[in-house]
């Protein structure tokens, strides 16, 4: 027997007694009303632990399963299940009239509605409840009211609307909203599920904002699927959404959805019908494959660029850095510098402000920083401002600080030597599993090529660099790899402060120059104790500047980096002064948060969807 089944362990097998290996039995849902009660008319399927029947067309779970154990920072409530109550028939006429929703759906997707207190109204309001199931078991509920105005349970767990009913399914189709889940059911498409919270157009820079942890604790639903129709909304908003759920299910399983001249699928279901909408999945087309790129594929991008100009990267809030350099995806950036400069520290402050400001996950893989505890010690201090002591320790603000590196950040450790493939293979699962887009290799010459002679140390370097760059383009992903330089020679009337590396300093051959996109260099100046960061090469210039300088100084309380209050360089001659900050990043303004319990949802707004919505006043009521 199977141990695990759909991604989830097995906790009660074959629930309904079916002989085993049989490939037909009765139906669970309706044989027991029908009058030939011993039809077998229900499709076993041992591979999947599903029954499908021919007759209700109800799939129904062979197996129970146990949850997921969650990780000690996460506590999820679950809401109480509600007495068994008729929708209202203003809710029911409504569907029908403004969405083209039955009844019937409403009752086989377990749509309720009651009266609750809503953030936006300010007061108690009625509501229609999605509610959200997990193997039967109700684990969140969506209220909403009118004018957008919704929430979720507090402290409920976060799912796909719908996920009982793709587990175990070939062909899933995603949507972007609750109604559209319901448009394909009315269409007879019960595979079907929907994003919980929607989705939002990328910052001015360019980086995303959508936000998929919902996936990461049921990636293994996804995993064993076979077609993808991605079918979200037809909008900015939709299209970035879709790229990123290509990114983490991989091209060669997705099947784009096209609504035309409609917005979503519930807009294509009024406008043309049940199955004019179930036809569109078989006119969907495939990701356009890797290699082959026409104008019309970067359209919008090229529009943009001819309007607007070239946007800058990602940058980390150090203004002098900020100036000089900033980053972005399909890219990989060096850091060189002598032994014991600071190099890990430099870039742990780097990934831990993308992660703070952008919300970017970070998988690392180090050698240079083991075991692994201390490496998180360095990571929350940066993250927390400084260490926790024992009356701190179990304080609201170091739980969410050690909850926001949980979710985070995430090493990669393997037996035995170090191989790049090995360790790439690694990152691919963490940006399935976990979305990872950033990660960090320390450092270059610890983590081998295998297969791979060093004799040629131009043609070694070569490949490791064309490796890491079809790596970043295929997953859109940026990679940062430290690097160490040869012995570099003093600085002048200096026994202890070297000389500033240039690019052609790099051990492993000037390949390294040549093919990486960026290139850093820093010197721990040990007269001044102050640290200096240049530019090497930035490839782009509308991303950095190649040969600018910073100097900053290092925290002790936490390892961050800081600029000078005044400025400075090496010839000024007088100590810098340095207002050394310790407080937590994680209270400033921009820090993305865990999806919220009352979200922005930028819905379709339907036209003539006034009615009375049970509170004698009218109103409009938006999904």
């Amino acid at each position: 027997m199977e141990n695990n089944i759909n991604g989830f362990e097995i906790d009660e097998y074959n629930i309904h007694s079916i002989s085993t290996g049989a490939k037909t039995n009765t139906c669970p849902k309706c044989s027991h009303e029908r009058k030939k009660k011993t039809d077998k008319c229900a499709s076993v399927f041992w591979d999947t632990g599903l029954l499908s029947c021919n007759h209700c067309g109800e799939i129904t779970q062979m197996h129970t399963y146990k949850k997921k154990n969650h990780d000690t920072f996460k506590v999820y409530i679950k809401p109480v299940l509600k007495p068994k109550s008729n929708i209202s028939p203003v809710v029911i006429d409504w569907f029908k009239n403004q969405r083209g929703i039955t009844e019937k759906t409403l009752i086989d997707c377990k749509i309720s509605n009651s009266s609750r207190w809503m953030p936006k109204a300010g007061r108690e309001i009625p509501v229609i409840e999605f509610n959200y199931f997990l193997f039967g078991e109700l684990i969140n509920i969506k209220s909403r009211g009118k004018n957008k105005d919704f929430i979720f349970e507090k402290e409920a767990e976060l799912i796909l609307y719908g996920l009982d009913d793709i587990i175990g399914q070939k062909e899933v189709v995603l949507v972007e909203g609750e109604p559209d889940k319901l448009s394909f059911w009315e269409a007879g498409i019960k595979n079907c599920a929907s994003v919980p919270n929607g989705f939002t157009l990328p910052r001015p820079d360019g980086s995303s904002t959508i936000n998929l942890n919902y996936l990461d604790d049921y990636y293994g639903v996804l995993e064993p699927v076979e077609k993808f129709y991605l079918a979200f909304d037809n909008d900015p908003a939709g299209q970035e959404g879709t790229k990123e759920f290509i990114r983490r299910l991989g091209a060669e399983k997705c099947y784009l959805v096209d609504f035309k001249d409609c917005k979503d699928a519930n807009d294509y279901l009024l406008k043309y019908g049940r199955d004019e909408l179930k036809q569109l999945l078989a006119e969907a087309k495939q990701v356009p494959l890797d290699g082959i790129i026409t104008i019309k594929d970067v359209e919008q991008e090229l529009n943009d660029f001819w309007i607007n100009g070239a946007e800058r990267g990602m940058t980390i809030d150090l203004p002098g850095f900020d100036n000089m350099a900033s980053f972005v995806y399909k890219q990989h950036t060096l850091l060189v510098s002598a032994p014991g400069s600071g190099k890990s520290d430099l870039i742990d402050h780097i990934v831990c402000r993308l992660a703070i400001k952008y919300g970017c996950r970070v998988g690392i893989c180090s050698t240079e920083n083991k075991p692994e505890l201390f490496h998180y010690d360095k990571i929350f201090k940066k993250i927390h401002g400084l260490r926790p002591t024992a009356n701190t320790i179990n304080s609201p603000l170091v739980i969410k600080s050690k909850e926001f590196i949980n979710d985070h950040f995430y090493h990669v450790d393997v037996t035995g030597r170090y191989y790049l493939e090995d360790v790439l293979d690694k990152f691919v699962e963490l940006i399935k599993r976990k979305g990872c887009r950033v990660f960090v290799l320390d450092p270059f010459n610890k983590i081998n090529l295998k297969n791979f002679s060093r004799s040629d140390i131009n043609a070694y370097t070569a490949e490791y660099h064309q490796i890491l760059d079809a790596f970043e383009q295929k997953w859109d992903c940026h990679i940062f790899l430290v690097v160490h330089p040869v012995k570099l020679p003093n600085k002048e009337g200096s026994t202890k402060t070297y000389q500033m590396p240039n690019a052609y300093h790099i051990k492993g051959g000037g390949e390294h120059f040549d093919m990486s996109y960026n290139i850093l260099g820093m010197v721990r100046d040990y007269e001044h104790n102050m640290v200096q960061i240049r530019t090497l090469k930035w490839k782009f210039q509308h991303l950095g500047t190649t040969g600018q300088d910073i100097w900053v100084g290092w925290n002790i309380n936490n390892g961050r980096y800081t600029e000078p209050d005044n400025y400075w360089d090496d010839n000024c001659g007088y100590p810098a002064d340095i207002t050394w900050k310790n407080n937590s990043w994680i209270n400033e303004k921009y820090t993305p948060a865990e999806p919220e319990q009352i979200e922005v949802f930028e819905a379709a707004i339907k036209p003539n969807s006034e009615f009375d919505w049970l509170d004698g006043k009218g109103g409009e009521i938006e999904f």
